[in-house]
């Protein structure tokens, strides 16, 4: 049993920093997916900025990538910083979601401004 989201998905994707430990939990990508669904904002958070530090690298898949940040700014609605982050990554692995990126900039600036 994994401890931590962040270990899970280490096991499951593996680490572009760290070696990926060894592990006996059999390991599919659905029981992540249900963990990730369930998780804190905190947890999410932490699995991010771990398996990809500077948001262009790790082994994350862009579509895990997505739906997290999307999870987290379900929880968190109000973050301009969080919404500028996820807007950051969705840049960063587009252009589909280039529209959506600017949309979470465009309410991140409205945040800020009140």
């Amino acid at each position: 049993m994994h401890r931590t989201l962040t270990e899970h998905a280490r096991c499951l994707y593996g680490d572009e920093y760290r070696p990926t430990p060894r592990c006996e939990t059999e390991h599919r990508e659905h029981y992540f997916i249900q963990e990730l669904t369930f998780a804190d904002p905190d947890s999410i958070l932490a699995m991010l900025h771990e398996l990809s530090p500077f948001q262009v690298d790790g082994f994350l898949p862009v579509w895990v990538r997505n739906l997290a940040y999307r999870l987290v700014l379900l929880q968190r609605p109000d973050e301009p910083a969080l919404m500028r982050e996820a807007a950051e990554n969705l840049w960063l692995h587009g252009p589909d979601w280039d529209h959506i990126a600017a949309e979470l900039t465009r309410q991140a600036d409205a945040l800020d401004a009140d």
